[in-house]
């Protein structure tokens, strides 16, 4: 399945990545610019922007002289939220990367049903623009405690082909108790530093009409811009199975072929290099999830976990590919994107990887909603200690997912 980026990856030159810096100083950046939330519990916290759509920016397992997990852009967030005056034929009119290691957005974003493209536009970077509730509009805080947050907000969007949604979303966030840590990772995880949260995003349909396939559908869709090291490793375990029934165990052809010393498939699990120096996107077909992705840095001594709940058996997922489309929904349920220079001489985004989820397409009757729920889990410690942890959900040890490139 062939899909085209979002050429704002092409577009990138001026902005720059994050200075190196721990939690707190993340933190500290982010308070001076935007209002942030922020969840604690012991030495886990979680750092959110309504203004960003509820975005959870960074976190941390150690306390704010920790590793701050969550890529940040310091440049654009310096900016401000609204665009500058001679904004005019800059990137900022497309799209305001802020970073941060999970946010809301809703697919498809190309082809004749993608809500990136006004009606009738064709499918490049001069008609491509993220719809503002997604980038720039903030999200309402609700319920809002010491450990939790509710985020809500109704908007419209249309797709290319001129249907117009009226929805409403609401999106929760919280941290997660060290008891119910245990009971996902196994009690080996109290050896390690540990901060983990679960959102929980729910998509209605607020208008009058159903959603059918014929006219397109929604799905949600969660992104996390994560800071990458040299040696870090996305590791993904799919299904065993055939191919002809379940798909391929990885879509690989998003910017061409990936090379085969960044993309392995080994016993059943997808490793691809997530090192932020190579521009490059895989994809997980949905027959073939196992509903987890992660990744492992043999430098930060970090491994991280993104869980999420796959309706079973489900086939429609939308298709995002930047043309008219034969397959609408037949995209994937997982990707994970590496950032890099994306031609000679042009610097990364970032650089930062990705780790990415998504729900099924969703043929919504009116006031009928779909949730999509993903947890997010980062440890710090000693890899013999992580092993556990990585073995169970990953189906690969700390020192499988770092090697599997021969280092």
């Amino acid at each position: 399945m062939k899909t085209t980026a979002p050429l704002f990856l092409l577009f990138t030159g001026f902005l720059s990545a994050a200075p190196p810096s721990n939690y707190g100083e993340d933190l500290a950046f982010l308070r001076k610019h935007t209002r942030i939330i922020e969840l604690k519990l012991g030495d886990a916290a979680v750092a959110i922007a309504p203004a960003y759509q509820g975005r959870v920016m960074t976190s941390t397992a150690t306390g704010n002289s920790g590793y701050g997990f969550g890529w940040l852009n310091y440049k654009l967030i310096e900016q401000g939220v609204l665009p500058p005056a001679d904004a005019k034929g800059k990137l900022e009119e497309h799209i305001y990367v802020f970073g941060g290691e999970e946010r809301f957005w809703l697919g498809p974003e190309g082809g004749q049903f993608g809500i990136f493209f006004p009606k009738g536009a064709a499918f490049d970077f001069a008609s491509w623009k993220t719809p503002a509730p997604l980038d720039t509009e903030p999200f309402e805080v609700a319920p809002e405690t010491s450990d939790s947050v509710v985020f809500s907000r109704d908007f419209m969007v249309s797709n290319q082909s001129g249907t117009g949604f009226k929805v409403a979303v609401q999106r929760g966030i919280r941290l997660l108790k060290p008891a119910e840590i245990a009971g996902i990772l196994g009690e080996e995880a109290a050896r390690a530093g540990v901060v983990a949260y679960e959102t929980t995003n729910t998509l209605t349909n607020k208008g009058d009409q159903t959603w059918t396939k014929d006219s397109g559908l929604l799905s949600i869709w969660l992104l996390g811009m994560y800071k990458p090291t040299p040696g870090t490793v996305v590791a993904i375990p799919v299904k065993e199975g055939d191919g002809a029934k379940l798909g391929p165990q990885v879509n690989d052809d998003y910017f061409g072929k990936v090379p085969a010393d960044r993309l392995k498939v080994k016993d059943n699990v997808i490793y691809f290099k997530g090192d932020g120096t190579f521009r490059s996107k895989i994809g997980v077909p949905p027959l073939r999830s196992a509903g987890v992705a992660g990744s492992y840095s043999p430098e930060a001594k970090a491994l991280t976990l993104t869980i999420y709940k796959q309706p079973e058996g489900v086939t429609d997922y939308v298709n995002s590919a930047w043309a008219v489309q034969e397959k609408p929904f037949g995209g994937d349920a997982i990707n994970s994107y590496n950032d890099g220079s994306p031609e000679p001489g042009k610097p990364p985004l970032g650089p930062f990887y990705e780790l990415e989820t998504s729900s099924p397409a969703a043929p919504l009757a009116p006031g009928a909603s779909i949730s999509h729920t993903q947890t997010t889990i980062h440890l710090t410690g000693d890899p013999a200690v992580l092993d556990a942890v990585a073995k169970k959900h990953l189906r690969a040890t700390t020192k499988e997912i770092s090697g599997a490139f021969g280092k």
